[in-house]
């Protein structure tokens, strides 16, 4: 797996919300979720800001209390999941973003705990079925224009 570059989302095909601390993520192409907790939450709003290996390994330790090996371990594996589940990608250019404030430490470390990513498909046919895959480049909620083939969004 590709550890050099930086770590994004692939939108518009990955779409997430984090609620009462769990990340849930779907993927929008096969139809599979996934939970992150804990320190998974914080390595995803790490991604989504586009950081790289080191900028999340730098700010995870900032962050959790843990032998820095353990963590950046953790953190690689971690990547390589969501690698192979198509749910981040990696880029050669940072994003324009200055989200420089997530990589700050925090006072208070909470215990590490490896992330895990749980994976559900058992709501796979329903997430296929559903509208949301008729929409443009933009994502949800932006409907795909019929181009009078009766397909929206095929040319």
């Amino acid at each position: 797996m590709d550890m050099l570059g930086y770590f994004i989302v692939k939108k518009p095909d990955v779409v997430h919300e984090t609620i009462d601390g769990e990340t849930v993520i779907v993927n929008l192409e096969n139809g599979v979720y996934y939970s992150l907790r804990n320190s998974g939450v914080d390595m995803w709003n790490l991604l989504e800001a586009g950081a790289n290996l080191d900028e999340l390994s730098e700010a995870m330790v900032g962050r959790f209390d843990g032998s820095p090996d353990v963590i950046r371990r953790a953190i690689t594996e971690l990547l390589v999941a969501l690698q192979q589940e198509g749910l981040v990608k990696v880029s050669s250019t940072k994003l324009d973003d200055d989200q420089t404030d997530l990589i700050q430490p925090q006072s208070e470390k909470a215990k590490f705990e490896a992330p895990v990513l749980e994976k559900y498909s058992d709501m796979q046919e329903l997430l296929l079925l559903d509208p949301i895959h008729e929409v443009d480049e933009e994502g949800w909620p932006h409907k795909a224009e019929d181009n009078g083939t009766g397909n929206a969004g095929e040319g």
